[in-house]
């Protein structure tokens, strides 16, 4: 166990995971839901198709919609519980030990790199924007940036002091990293999908 401390005790960390898990789980939520709609309605469209660019049908029925052998939003609906559990935890004063920082730092590094495999396959390969898809990317990527530089600055994941003095000059600017991000992922999006071309 960690003596309690801000970086070890952060608040402003254990809301945003809390904002954060409620948001992504919503978005599962919605998406499980459309799932089982087009299940019991073949052929019918999703409440969040708005046209071939901007729709959850064609991801949630295709093959990477599925990786594991059932919708993705499953994933999505059990892992979110653990930011928000965490958050929560965090508020009411709890303390995890360097084992238990590492093994969520590890599910969320895997999230992450699943959510960009994931706006590779909808911008590249699929062609379509999920809504509900967006704003699980939304949470997802800051998430992974605020707890990854948490866990190097506080040592509990083995780094030069350096490095941890710039994780922790880095968590104020969690918001612009994921600003940058998005920017990126709609650069992208827009170069390849033509979005803007398609909305004017």
């Amino acid at each position: 166990m960690f003596a309690a401390s801000p970086r070890t005790q952060p608040r402003a960390l254990a809301i945003w995971l809390l904002v954060a898990g409620v948001v992504g789980w919503w978005a599962a939520f919605s998406l499980t839901m459309e799932r089982f709609h087009l299940l019991e309605n073949p052929g019918s469209t999703a409440s969040c198709d708005f046209s071939p660019l901007v729709q959850c049908g064609k991801n949630l029925e295709s093959a990477q919609g599925a990786v594991f052998g059932f919708p993705n939003p499953i994933l999505g609906l059990a892992g979110w519980i653990a930011p928000i559990v965490v958050g929560a935890a965090i508020l009411s004063g709890a303390r995890f030990g360097r084992w238990f920082w590492l093994l969520f730092e590890l599910g969320m590094t895997l999230a992450f790199v699943f959510v960009v495999w994931l706006i590779a396959q909808s911008i590249f390969v699929l062609g379509t924007l999920c809504p509900w898809c967006m704003v699980t990317w939304v949470v997802a990527i800051p998430s992974f940036y605020a707890v990854t530089l948490h866990v190097i600055r506080t040592g509990m994941l083995p780094a030069p002091r350096a490095l941890r003095r710039s994780a922790d000059r880095l968590m104020g600017w969690v918001p612009l990293l994921a600003v940058v991000s998005y920017a990126v992922v709609a650069i992208l999006a827009q170069i390849r999908l033509d979005v803007l071309g398609s909305v004017f």
